[in-house]
């Protein structure tokens, strides 16, 4: 079962040949992208914005690549969320001109949010009348700023119904000089808890609501503030988003092996899966030890709607990629480069040493920020950050 993934065009370093195909040879973890896949999801939540007339502001954290941004682009995007500093002034190399850092803006980098803040329109998240002081005293180009909001995930922010403290914040914005407000800025993380289209259903109502109340009490003082929300199973699966202005996704570039089990996406719309050698068969165990353990997936699990803590779920092979999901077997158990791959006990003698095993990953951002690379189905090395 050794995977010899046909190549579409000769790459650019060289492979064994076999006939008239160009063959990759993986012999090492291998992160592999589905061009088409990610391509396809990249296009549906941008028909998805343009449906609902709001503004897409994709958050680049989890692909962190200059050649996927350019994907975005292509979709008509021209306004992208990261995580830090450092990712901004990545994406800046590519001309991006307004970008958002959508993390409690760290005081420290005040040098580096200077330099971003004088080329290109940067935004900043605030949650406190001590940052915004220290914004105005030391900024020396105009940045724009969203309050961050706190609507049940208790990650941080100012809480939606903290009306004193967000007045506080915005008036020591208006006193600054240099600072603009721009709206709310929420992450309702947990509807990464949801497993089933209705409790998705049940996150987006609450959590759009209390923003909403949250504008409606400052709107007529702010008539331009917009709401922005972010994360990926309500942007994927709702359609109706009432007042909100702006969505901010990012994992559903790729999705995973999580958002499936939540029901934000199908499995074949997970763009990303890891090719990784078998070390080692223990028959009697049914288990496959592999050659990718946590400083290749980290050490993201997630419980499945069987009750199992699973860390993957493995896929067929196939000379094109991957196929469908291999029914009951799963990466089971992580160590820094062991995986523990439990397979039925009808299909483990179909494995030996030297064979490649492809899983998809239980949190891409993750998996792909210890990879740093994409081998695309058709050959080509993809950097990133």
């Amino acid at each position: 079962m050794v995977v010899l993934l046909k190549l579409k065009q000769l790459p650019l370093f060289d492979y064994p040949v076999i006939g008239n195909n160009y063959v990759l040879m993986i012999t090492t973890p291998t992160l592999l992208l589905n061009e088409e896949i990610c391509r396809r999801n990249i296009k549906e939540m941008a028909d998805k914005a343009r449906r609902n007339k709001i503004i897409l502001r994709p958050h680049f954290k989890t692909h962190q690549s200059i050649e996927i941004g350019k994907w975005f682009r292509e979709e008509g995007i021209d306004r992208i969320t990261v995580s830090s500093l450092k990712m901004a002034g990545y994406f800046v190399q590519d001309n991006w001109k307004d970008i958002l850092v959508a993390f409690p803006v760290n005081i420290l980098e005040i040098d580096t949010i200077n330099r971003l803040a004088g080329n290109i329109r940067l935004s900043l998240l605030v949650e406190s009348v001590e940052a915004v002081e220290y914004l105005a005293q030391h900024l020396k180009s105009p940045v724009s700023v969203y309050v961050k909001v706190d609507i049940g995930f208790h990650r941080t922010g100012v809480s939606w119904d903290d009306h004193q403290t967000v007045s506080e914040i915005l008036k020591s914005v208006n006193n600054s000089g240099k600072i603009s407000f721009s709206g709310f800025l929420t992450h309702a993380g947990y509807s990464y808890k949801s497993r089933s289209i209705s409790e998705i259903q049940a996150v987006h109502d609450e959590s759009t609501s209390r923003m909403v109340s949250l504008k409606k009490h400052f709107i007529a003082e702010y008539p331009d503030l917009k709401i922005s929300v972010g994360d990926t199973p309500t942007c994927s699966r709702m359609e109706d988003f009432g007042m909100v202005d702006e969505i901010r996704p990012g994992n559903f570039v790729f999705y995973d092996v999580t958002q499936n089990i939540i029901g934000s996406c199908s499995v074949d719309q997970i763009a990303v899966a890891m090719a990784c050698p078998v070390v080692a068969v223990h028959k009697e165990r049914n288990e496959i030890v592999i050659y990718g353990g946590s400083v290749h997936f980290a050490k993201d699990s997630v419980t499945d709607r069987d009750g199992k803590t699973i860390y993957g779920r493995v896929v067929r092979n196939d000379d094109t990629g991957w196929g469908e999901v291999i029914e009951g077997a799963y990466l089971k158990k992580l160590s820094q480069e062991h995986g523990i791959i439990y397979v039925p006990s009808d299909i483990v003698s179909q494995y030996k040493i030297g064979d490649i095993i492809l899983v998809l990953p239980v949190h891409s951002c993750t998996t792909a920020n210890l990879m740093k690379e994409y081998i695309t189905l058709d050959g080509r090395i993809i950097s990133r950050l």
